[in-house]
This record gives C-alpha cells, structure tokens and sequence, in this order.
C-alpha cells in the first residue's frame, strides 16, 4: 500500500509539474518575463510631483524608492525567468513612480499578510501591490489610486455556463474563491441573499495551488472561478477558460486599486501627482496594455477617495 501511495503522489507530482510549464511556455511567447524589462515605460522626473514631497518624508535609503510588492501571480507581479526578479504591472507602476520621484527603484518581495507591518516599520517606503481602498485600511494608510478594481468569474472553455449577471445565477454552483478576500465576502454575500431567497445554496471551494485549482475547473469538480479579472483573463490566454461574468471588486460599490503609503507620511499626494502626470504622457496606459488591464484604467488618480465600508 506505501508503494501504491508513493507511485500515485510521484505521478500526481509528475503531471503538476507538467501542468505548471504548460502556461509558463504560452506566457514566455507573449508576456515580456526578461528581467532587463526593455519594454517597461520609464519617465523623467516630475517637478510638481516633487515639491509635494513633504520635507520631513523619511526614505528607507537615501536615493531610492523602496517599494514592497508580492510577487505571486501574473499580470499584477511576478517573478522573471532569473526567479528573482519582480515583474508584472505593479513593477511597471512602481518604476514609473520611482522615476517621477527621481529615484532609482528597489522592490522587495513581501508576503501578502505582511506588507502593512513592513509598510508601518520604515522597511519600504510605500506598498504597490493590488491593494483596495478600504475605509479600515484608510484608518493606518494613504491610498493614491492607479487602477480599477475589477473581479470575473470564468468558466470552462466548453462549459454549458455563459453568463452570470447577478446574484440568482451563482445558485447551486460550487465557485471557486480565494479565502479573506474581497470576492470571497461578495461571494458569501450573494449566497446569504439568494438562501434567504429559498435558492440553492453555493458550495464554495478553496485552493492554495493554481494547478489544482484549475484542474477542477477542467474535471467539472468546480463551476466557476470568481477571482481578480486581471488573473483570471491572463490565465485564459490558453483558451481552457471563458469570462461569463464581471463586477466591481467592492459590489455593489465601485472599488479601486492604490498605491500604499504611512499614514500622514507626506508622500501620498506627491504619488497621486506622479500617477496623473504618467496618465496624462500615456505611459500609464502603456504599463496596462503590457499586461492586458487596459479595461481597468482610471482617468484620474486621487488621494484617498472613498473606499470599501467596513464590514
């Protein structure tokens, strides 16, 4: 019986692995994953960006814009084919407010757990990692925005599923969501509002591993996968998954993404000015076009505009 054990978890691992290069090839074809990056938009410095800068403002290291980022998942950040150098468009962000600050640029890779200690300790001096405004994180951070906050829910490629527009229609599904995310509230929001209605309940699963993730996807063991539309559509280049559905990160409020910075720091509006200074020369739309976020632009980058209630 060990044997049996040890052969199916060699296989299972042998297959995993295969899996996992799949997407990586596909990716390499399309997706810049260099870590030179020639193609990252880069600017000049920002004059009114930098007389924002409060003088008291304390830099990590003197010259250099220190900025945490977590380096998980494609477009949003990554890590290039050196395994060790971030890429992905919170990289193309940060390099852009790194060269509106006239600062060379150092990204340190954080968990996700950890970038609001990190942030709070002095160890980089902002946060560009797909966070949302939030009127509970407003309490500790300054937001300067940069993209909208957008969720999809995809399906199989051949899957009797075409479209979910509103609550009703996730009834009954088994839906895959990340676990403390804002989807997985919205998720559980929707299936306490359609049991209340007498419908079926959703059966929400869990994954930690995208390949096993997406392998219940492919075998029918899940319906659906509501996530972060940026990730989700990149996973779809491959053509094994479809979009059926998408909503704002914050339902039924708008949501967006912001860079992070201490609170009462100094620096958040000077990052606001820098954004829309790279909005207004188009490099902002190229660092989305890059990664295919486009339909996720902002117009205009504000400093702590309204964010998600508290729950």
């Amino acid at each position: 019986m060990a044997n049996l054990k040890n052969t199916v978890a060699s296989l299972l691992a042998v297959t995993a692995l295969a899996i996992n290069l799949l997407p990586l090839s596909a990716t390499a074809q399309t997706v810049d994953l260099s870590p030179e990056q020639p193609g990252r938009p880069r600017s000049q410095p920002v004059a009114d960006a930098l007389k924002l800068v409060a003088k008291d403002f304390k830099f990590a290291k003197d010259g250099v814009l220190v900025v945490g980022t977590t380096t998980g998942r494609l477009p949003f950040g990554a890590y290039a084919t050196d395994t060790k150098t971030p890429v992905g468009n919170a990289p193309d962000v940060a390099q852009l407010v790194a060269d509106s600050l006239g600062r060379k640029l150092e990204l340190v890779s954080v968990a996700w757990a950890d970038w609001p200690l990190g942030l709070q300790s002095g160890k980089f001096d902002v946060v560009i990692s797909n966070v949302t405004v939030t009127e509970e994180r407003k309490e500790k951070f300054d937001f300067s925005t940069y993209r909208n906050d957008q969720l999809g829910i995809y399906v199989k490629s051949d899957s009797k599923i075409t479209a979910i527009k509103e609550p009703k229609d996730v009834a009954g599904l088994k839906i895959i969501v990340g676990a403390s995310t804002n989807q997985e509230q919205i998720l559980l929001r929707w299936d306490q509002q359609n049991r209340a209605a007498g419908l079926k309940p959703v059966e929400v699963q869990y994954y930690d591993d995208d390949v096993v993730l997406y392998l219940a996807l492919a075998s029918g063991r899940a319906d659906a996968y509501l996530a972060p539309n940026g990730i989700a559509a990149h996973n779809a280049r491959d053509g094994k998954t479809k979009l059926v559905g998408a909503f704002s990160g914050g339902w039924p409020q708008n949501a967006e993404i912001a860079v992070a910075s201490r609170k009462g720091s100094g620096i958040a509006d000077a990052i606001t000015a820098a954004l829309n200074e790279q909005i207004k020369n188009g490099n902002y739309a190229k660092s989305l076009e890059r990664w295919n976020l486009t339909s996720e632009a902002i117009q205009v980058s504000r400093t702590n505009p309204p964010g998600l209630p508290k729950k």
